[in-house]
């Protein structure tokens, strides 16, 4: 399950069945391109709107059945006719991407899953779509798992993402415990953080355990690598807290010992 910028992406996994190899890689090709756009070089916002503006109008066209000229996206459309998976977890993508180059604070943890349910919650929808499951309980679970994913990634890269102007932490979450910017500007995990971490971590443990479920349910291929993206997830919560909660200094990764660990807990699922 390889890890790039693009955050928990099974791309051409080991357990993925090579029939969908194909329409993985073109969904995470169009994600990932998109996210750079957000994300990557000195654009100016206003560039980053359009080129995003243009992915939706791209989205459009294909909906209208028109032939794409760009590979990526002539790919993208092959893989969702093949699998009749639906065009708007993509357009809830871009939706995300899209806030991402405007909003750099949130006020609060209902703001944040909001953002949470376009940016990382399409994914899982996808390929449940691929696997031909799309139950409301499925779905349920699924965007649980991805939500929590993306609150781990925000609370793991606290320090990266102040470098880029950027704070996921909800601001009501702040004032609670009274942490200011410029503490976390100058990576100050004192006392005051430490709480603020502790509860953030058992708050995302709460919403993958709400999720890990399905990782139990689903058959075969896919719920082996989903029982590993549950259980990943939840070790590097696990590294947080070995951390004393200080992000900043010891960013918590998976090694090669994680690895051997999660393989077990998700045998034991």
């Amino acid at each position: 399950m390889p890890i790039d910028h693009y955050e928990n992406f099974p791309v051409a996994s080991i357990l993925l069945p090579r029939r969908l190899v194909p329409a993985v890689e073109a969904i995470y090709a169009f994600a990932r391109s998109a996210d750079d756009i957000a994300d990557e070089g000195d654009a100016a916002p206003a560039e980053r709107l359009t080129a995003l503006n243009a992915y939706d109008a791209a989205l459009d066209a294909i909906e209208r059945g028109e032939p794409q000229s760009d590979p990526m996206f002539r790919r993208l459309a092959a893989a969702l006719q093949r699998h009749a998976l639906p065009l708007q977890p993509l357009r809830d993508l871009l939706s995300a991407f899209r806030q991402d180059v405007v909003t750099t604070r949130y006020p609060d943890y209902t703001a944040l899953l909001d953002y949470c349910r376009r940016s990382a919650n399409p994914v899982g929808r996808l390929m449940l779509g691929l696997y031909g499951t799309v139950d409301e309980a499925s779905l349920r679970e699924s965007d649980a798992v991805c939500s929590a994913l993306q609150l781990i990634n925000f609370w793991q890269d606290v320090g990266i993402d102040i470098e880029k102007g950027r704070i996921y932490l909800p601001q009501e979450d702040l004032a609670r415990y009274q942490v200011g910017e410029d503490e976390i500007a100058q990576g100050h995990a004192g006392p005051a953080w430490r709480a603020l971490m502790r509860f953030e971590v058992e708050r995302a443990r709460a919403l993958m355990l709400e999720g890990a479920p399905l990782a139990a349910r689903l058959p075969g291929r896919i719920g082996w690598e989903l029982r590993l993206v549950v259980q990943g997830g939840l070790r590097i919560l696990e590294g947080i807290e070995r951390s004393g909660y200080d992000v900043f200094h010891r960013r918590p990764q998976l090694k090669r010992l994680d690895w051997a660990i999660l393989l077990w807990r998700a045998f034991r699922m």
